[in-house]
């Protein structure tokens, strides 16, 4: 698919140079702080300096009081608590937050974890879930990353006298669960400032009021950070206001001294610790990371991993995986997870493999404005990540479906411009249950209702989605040339981060770039990925060194020294222990094409 160039141009100039002045920067880099609402000196001191101590108060959130004061009870009466959640990142590391603060005060004995099975209970606060409470002595129940659909199953839990605390960042129905307390910011009688939390994110805010309550020591809380970045990461929430604190702190951790748990994973994804010459403070020697762990390697590295668990087999293990204190223990349980991933990418890739060819080979598919896809044979452990390629092949909304027991299960992803939430809702009289976000959602239904279900959801697709939208866009922060990249520069741009949704990491476009006659194709017997050695036909003394990933095609008009635009983000590359600058190309636009310039937009 051909894909649209967006460059932002709508930029206040003055604005631009006043905050350059005051900052003493280069007008690219203001320009950039502009277009993320960075105006003046001390908007961008909270910036490029995120203190904790602009993390707002709990007790804003809706029942954090009602919250706290049942903990309390709890505790001081002795009863059982059980820490229950989603068996996805964000759920096993809410879990792992709540569990390893409350051993700090209350004995393992009354404390307990549960993760629902995902093909014998499914999402959420399950029937089977309750009855384990009750039989075996929990009175109250902390859920976490889901729950806020519940209602019927919080009636059952009431009328077998088990309390629940719900801890969940989902988009509500229309009826509350009648539980003690609901921490949810997007509720609508909820004024908690900010709205995109995620489900860790929550219980975050939990063990911080409860601390504040207590008046223990929040260094207690403020050592979980790191659980709470994976989880941002991993859940793919803005990485804006407070949660650009939590992920900015949580990885300081995870880059100083991370948990057994997290190191033993890095290990498995080949971001391995090694020994630093000892400080003149100190005879012994030093261990550090051989790369800056960033929002990205949580995404891509760490979080697939965490999550092969719960997909494959039991969810729990990645939570003990998380609250291990014993380096072997981390080690044991990280290479049985790390196998299982190796599984899921397996079964991921024939899926994916096996849909593509479905759609190729259905007419109706290939021309339709969403794709609803169903075989009762898929795993329901990997349909989420197929849904993801597909998306990323046809850039539609598109739902995947299996078969869970009697019902069908699926994975729903969107676009861009497309609310993906608002789409199943309008279809809602037709699933057994669902829920989600704008981006992203997980729905059921009986089989009886599959064909007018995919019916009616093309419809509503069709009838609310514009052709343009369905075209793949790429937003440009900035059109620079490669003498603009500075050592200042590339400096103070790493300070932009973390990166993610909310605050990406800057989008360049450069033009008139030309081929030095060292790129080459790579990738294996396919060589589908191109390495470019790069220079511009303005300034042939700056070589720039790229990999433009999915590129390999473009390889013999790029050796043949035809001009063309890239757009890029410009990153470190760590390879056999060195570290160079690289341009990530993005897309490449040859400067003959007919279309080049009709697919470059200002706005």
């Amino acid at each position: 698919m051909n894909t649209r160039w967006i460059i932002n141009k709508n930029i206040d100039k003055q604005v631009v140079s006043d905050l350059s002045n005051a900052l003493s920067i280069d007008e690219n880099l203001a320009t950039l702080l502009v277009q993320r609402g960075i105006t003046n000196y001390d908007e961008a001191k909270d910036f490029f300096r995120p203190s904790l101590d602009h993390l707002h108060d709990p007790f804003l959130m809706k029942d954090m009081d009602k919250a706290v004061e049942r903990i309390k009870k709890a505790y001081e009466s002795g009863e059982k608590i059980l820490i229950y959640g989603d068996y996805d990142v964000d759920g096993t590391t809410a879990v792992a937050l709540i569990y390893t603060y409350l051993k700090n005060f209350i004995g393992k004995k009354k404390i307990e974890f549960y993760i629902p099975d995902r093909y014998d209970e499914g999402y959420g606060i399950s029937y089977k879930g309750i009855d384990y409470a009750a039989e075996n002595g929990f009175s109250l129940v902390i859920v976490l990353d889901c729950g806020i659909k519940a209602v019927d199953k919080i009636e059952y839990a009431n009328s077998r006298n088990i309390d629940f605390i719900i801890c969940d960042h989902h988009r509500p129905g229309d009826e509350i669960p009648n539980a003690v307390a609901v921490l949810d910011s997007k509720r609508s009688d909820c004024e908690y400032p900010y709205k995109e939390l995620s489900g860790c994110g929550v219980g975050f805010k939990l063990i911080t009021a409860l601390s504040m309550s207590l008046n223990r020591p929040i260094e207690e809380v403020y050592e979980l950070l790191d659980l709470v970045a994976v989880s941002i990461a991993a859940d793919i929430v803005p990485i804006t206001g407070e949660n650009r604190v939590l992920a900015y702190y949580g990885l300081l951790l995870i880059n100083k001294n991370p948990r057994p748990g997290l190191e033993a994973v890095l290990g498995h994804a080949n971001v391995h610790r090694v020994e630093e010459e000892a400080p003149a403070t100190s005879e012994q020697p030093q261990n550090v990371l051989n790369k800056e762990v960033t929002i990205s390697d949580l995404v891509f590295m760490i979080g697939p991993r965490i999550n092969a668990a719960g997909r494959l087999e039991k969810a729990s293990d990645s939570v003990r995986l998380l609250i291990a204190e014993r380096k072997e223990h981390a080690e044991k349980l990280a290479s049985s997870i790390n196998d299982l991933n190796v599984r899921r990418r397996e079964f991921d890739n024939n899926i994916t493999a096996e849909a593509l060819l479905m759609i190729q080979q259905n007419e109706k598919l290939r021309n339709a404005k969403s794709t609803v896809i169903f075989n009762e044979n898929w795993h329901k452990g990997v349909i989420g990540i197929v849904a993801s390629r597909l998306t990323d092949s046809y850039y539609r909304p598109t739902i995947v479906l299996t078969r869970s027991n009697n019902l069908i299960t699926g994975s729903a992803r969107s676009i861009k411009s497309f609310d993906i939430y608002d789409a199943i809702d309008n279809c809602s009289d037709l699933l057994e249950h669902f829920g989600g976000h704008k981006y992203a959602a997980g729905l059921s239904l009986k089989p009886e209702n599959l064909d007018e279900f995919a019916r009616r959801f093309e419809e509503y697709v069709a009838n609310n989605i514009d052709n343009e939208e369905l075209i793949p866009e790429l937003n440009v922060d900035l059109e620079i040339d490669f003498s603009d990249i500075t050592p200042k520069f590339v400096r103070i741009l790493k300070q932009f981060a973390p990166f993610g949704p909310g605050n990406m990491a800057p989008v360049f476009l450069s033009k008139n770039v030309i081929d030095t006659g060292s790129s080459r194709p790579v990738g294996g017997q396919d060589k589908k990925h191109l390495k470019l050695s790069m220079t511009q036909k303005n300034d042939n003394d700056i070589v720039m060194p790229g990999i433009a990933f999915q590129k390999g095609a473009d390889y013999q008009r790029v050796n043949s020294k035809e001009p063309f635009s890239i757009c890029y983000c410009i990153e470190k590359n760590f390879w056999q222990g060195k570290t160079n600058l690289q341009l990530n190309v993005k897309d490449i636009k040859f400067e003959d094409d007919e279309d080049n310039n009709t697919d470059i937009i200002e706005k």
